[in-house]
């Protein structure tokens, strides 16, 4: 080996060796406690929060100043419901040496492990996570001073630097102001920053899906701390995961110094499943609503709403119109193919949604379905209001009765029954049942021949079987029913669905018209079901003629129309005393007057869906 080499390493390994002895020095020199001091202090400082440190803290210098502690947490907002915001067993800080020179804190990597994240809103809306840190009270001689400071430099100082954040087996709870507290599990989430971008990998899970996230964006912790400060525009490319099938993210978004975000952006899918995951094996608890939950450790353990049913159909529990952005900008969506359980996979669901402010509106949104179409318009508005308003209307035809079956039950016997429907419907509220209570406008469906099994008509709804049931006692002792027509054609007022003889059908044997009202507030039925013989012929008295739907959509029932009643009782009295001429003298009647019931219940389409023929 040649004298230079030979030197050469025996300099480098004592210049290594005195390094590291004298970082051993400097280690031992640090005290632990004091170090915590200084790093509550400056967290104070930067978002008005406690830190502590419950647990070991142990601390190297080389090549970099290392710490780790254990049983680390957050202080929460005054009046949130816990008492931390956040919750770490264990916390690794990789601090840059030569920024600490220059009072700056600068990480190269924090990792968290067993991280559990508490969010809450409060009833002003406002959420635990602001770590804006509060301002103090500067007298006024301070205050002209720290005035003209800040016009030289209108940028605040970078409080925090974090090139790579690693985050394992992290929990995100999170309650919006009296609603239940749901739960997400995060296996991992790895953020690297570079000079301009951000590299994204994380998987969660809520107990029904599975989520992944990966790809870049622009620069967060740039974007987070020049946000409504300075301009920024961040760029995204991402690829979200949701129980296995992709989703593509790709835009950008804008923010200038107090202004409302802009945003250009395109969700892209050739195939998406929003079916629950059977792999999921996170738990999702809620707890009772109110406001907020006490803290109270025993009352984690609670039933999960979904479990129980509520008094209406439309359920009374809060849409969430508040978390759709309040913004200017478009998203355009474009799915191939987007499976929903238990229904007929949609493809081709295309729509250019443009946010404004707290509107958003789809001029022409679009899908395939049963191989028949749908297209429509959508505009919400008020999204921050108390009662968010929504308007839809739109057009559904090519698909049939046979589709649907085959699509949920391919062993059922259906066959025909080419469908079409439209809607145009307007209202205002912030859960399902008040949007129903309020609205306005009407919706129409038809119904072309076709043959329906049994099994088909029992998975209508409790609604449908007893309307059937009702019309047709004995329908349970026959396989098949051959329907040659069927529309409905409900106005809607204020939540009042009147149905002026405007619901018929037609079957092999009998002619059907409903007529009466559904209350969608109290969600009241009272419908007289009238159907007649197809041959016109009577022995004057029709059982079925004397029932009426009573109860509720969610608990209907049958009842006795006392008024059908009274007509068949007045009807065979006299066809007795007139020996029968009056009961002939009622068929006639029936062959001359009776109305198609299809035919009078149909309007015209292009009615409901303006441009339709």
């Amino acid at each position: 080996m040649p004298k230079i080499l030979k030197i050469t390493i025996i300099v480098a390994l004592t210049l290594l060796g005195l390094a590291g002895a004298g970082a051993w020095y400097a280690a031992s020199l640090i005290n632990p406690d004091k170090l915590v001091q200084i790093l509550s202090s400056t967290v104070k400082d930067s978002t008005g929060r406690d830190l502590k440190i419950a647990g070991s803290v142990s601390v190297n210098v080389f090549p970099s100043l290392g710490i780790t502690a254990e049983q680390v947490s957050l202080s929460n907002a005054s009046w949130a419901s816990k008492s931390d915001l956040v919750l770490v067993k264990r916390m690794e800080l990789d601090i840059q040496l030569l920024p600490l020179l220059s009072k700056r804190v600068e990480f190269n990597t924090v990792t968290l492990s067993g991280l559990d994240i508490y969010l809450q809103t409060n009833k002003s809306g406002n959420g635990n996570w602001d770590l804006t840190a509060p301002t103090s009270n500067i007298p006024s001689a301070s205050a002209s001073s720290a005035a003209s400071s800040s016009a030289t430099d209108s940028a605040p100082a970078d409080p925090m630097k974090i090139e790579h954040l690693l985050i394992n087996n992290a929990q995100l709870h999170y309650q919006g102001y009296g609603r239940p507290e749901r739960l997400v599990a995060i296996s991992k989430l790895i953020i690297h920053d570079s000079a301009r971008e951000s590299e994204i990998d994380g998987q969660a899970n809520d107990g029904r899906y599975q989520f992944a996230v990966k790809g870049k964006t622009g620069n967060l912790r740039q974007a987070f701390n020049d946000w409504d400060v300075n301009p920024v525009k961040l760029n995204v490319n991402l690829d979200l995961t949701l129980n296995g099938k992709s989703l593509a993210l790709e835009g950008d978004i804008q923010k200038l110094p107090k202004a409302m975000t802009q945003f250009d952006l395109r969700l892209n899918s050739s195939s998406l499943d929003i079916s629950p995951s059977s792999k999921s094996t996170a738990s999702t608890p809620t707890k009772s609503t109110g406001a907020p939950v006490s803290e109270n450790p025993t009352s984690s353990a609670v039933k999960t709403t979904s479990s129980t049913q509520g008094q209406y159909f439309f359920s009374e529990e809060n849409l969430p119109f508040s978390a759709l952005p309040n913004a200017n900008g478009k998203l355009e969506v474009n799915i191939a193919q987007l499976s929903i359980p238990g229904e007929p996979a949609l493809s081709n669901l295309k729509g250019l949604f443009t946010f404004n402010g707290d509107q958003i509106s789809a001029q022409n949104f679009s899908f395939d379905f049963a191989k028949g179409s749908v297209e429509g318009q959508l505009l919400l508005s008020g999204l921050q209001s108390s009662s968010p308003s929504v308007a839809i209307k739109g057009l559904a035809k090519g698909f049939s009765l046979q589709q649907l079956s085959d699509a949920s039950d391919p062993s059922s016997k259906v066959s025909g029954g080419d469908m079409q429907a439209a809607f145009n419907i307007k209202s205002n509220g912030m859960s399902s049942h008040q949007l129903a209570s309020h609205a306005n406008g009407v919706v129409q469906i038809s119904v072309g021949q076709g043959k329906l099994d049994s099994r088909f008509l029992d998975r209508t709804g409790d609604l449908m079987i007893t309307a059937i049931n009702a019309i047709n006692p004995m329908r349970n002792k026959s396989d098949q029913t051959t329907l040659e027509c069927a529309v409905a054609y409900l106005p809607i007022s204020n939540g009042l669905v009147n149905i002026d003889n405007s619901v018929g059908a037609v079957t092999d044997r009998l002619y059907i018209i409903l007529a009466g009202t559904i209350n969608l507030n109290n969600e009241a039925l009272n419908i007289r079901i009238e159907p007649k013989e197809r041959s016109g012929l009577t022995t004057g008295v029709d059982l079925a003629g004397l029932v009426k739907m009573e109860g509720t959509i969610l608990h209907p029932s049958a009842g006795v129309n006392k008024i059908g009643v009274i007509n068949s009782a007045v009807t065979i009295g006299l066809g007795i005393l007139t020996g029968g001429a009056t009961l002939l003298a009622e068929n006639a009647k029936s062959l001359t007057t009776k109305a198609h019931p299809c035919k009078a219940a149909l309007h015209p389409w292009s009615d409901i869906y303006p441009g339709n023929n």
